[in-house]
């Protein structure tokens, strides 16, 4: 059988647009969807374990981008992405991804280890002691009311009543409550002020913070109840992750030429 030039003409175009096609899940008024953004969705709905791939995810998937494009191609007919604010909404977005990308390229380079994280989780255990408080405190402005709630506790005021006058809201109406905590949760000239402390005591001198003068009580003491390292592993590493992350931009910060 031999071609006629129009038929050959039309067989080498089929044979070339194939693979160009198949490159596309639909075009949408001229606008080519590719089936590699069809592929990225899938992978990202597969690995949240949200369902597995499937011939009717793909097509949901699909119908979704056709209407995200449909809808994408008016809001640029009616001008939506000059706008200043829109602007600097993808502005924004372009950083948050490219920054997402060096962050995934910075870690995987600079991994943090089992090691690693078995060091830190012992460093936390050794700091945090082996002892929990159930404390108590009053926080006043001045070093001169802190020594006048000590004399009334002297006096025998009841600790709960005189907690009513605290510039710590979240405790004062509860008798200045802080719950059980371990020293290593307190700012330290406050944990070292109530580890001094017996069950039943009081500081009998102002304890002096950022935050203010503190009277402090501690109403019991009890053996710390750490958790094993394998129930905070995942915990641990992703605070090491960030202490790594948060010393490589202060070092770029530093290099850089900041006017």
């Amino acid at each position: 059988m031999t071609f006629k030039p129009a038929r050959l003409l039309i067989a080498l175009l089929a044979v070339v647009a194939v693979p160009v096609f198949a490159q596309n899940v639909a075009v949408v008024n001229g606008k080519p969807i590719p089936s590699s953004r069809v592929d990225a969705v899938v992978k990202q709905v597969v690995a949240q374990g949200q369902q597995p791939d499937s011939p009717q995810l793909r097509e949901l998937i699909k119908k979704d981008l056709i209407g995200r494009e449909v809808l994408m191609q008016e809001a640029e007919k009616r001008g939506f992405g000059k706008e200043a604010a829109v602007k600097l909404q993808i502005e924004n977005a372009r950083q948050a991804i490219v920054l997402n990308a060096l962050v995934a390229d910075y870690l995987k380079k600079n991994p943090i280890t089992d090691a690693d994280i078995k060091a830190e989780y012992d460093r936390f255990v050794a700091q945090s002691g082996d002892k929990e408080y159930h404390v108590r405190h009053i926080l006043v402005g001045s070093e001169a009311e802190a020594k006048d709630l000590i004399a009334k506790l002297k006096g025998g005021a009841k600790f709960e009543d005189l907690a009513k006058v605290s510039k710590d809201t979240g405790s004062a109406g509860n008798g200045g409550d802080l719950d059980w905590a371990m020293p290593a949760s307190f700012p330290k000239p406050f944990a070292d002020a109530f580890v001094a402390l017996q069950k039943g005591q009081f500081t009998e001198a102002p304890v002096q913070t950022p935050n203010g003068f503190h009277v402090i009580k501690v109403d019991d003491v009890r053996a710390a109840k750490l958790p094993p390292l394998e129930e905070v592993k995942q915990q641990v590493g992703e605070a090491l992750q960030q202490k790594k992350l948060q010393a490589y931009q202060e070092d770029m910060v530093k290099k850089a030429k900041v006017q």
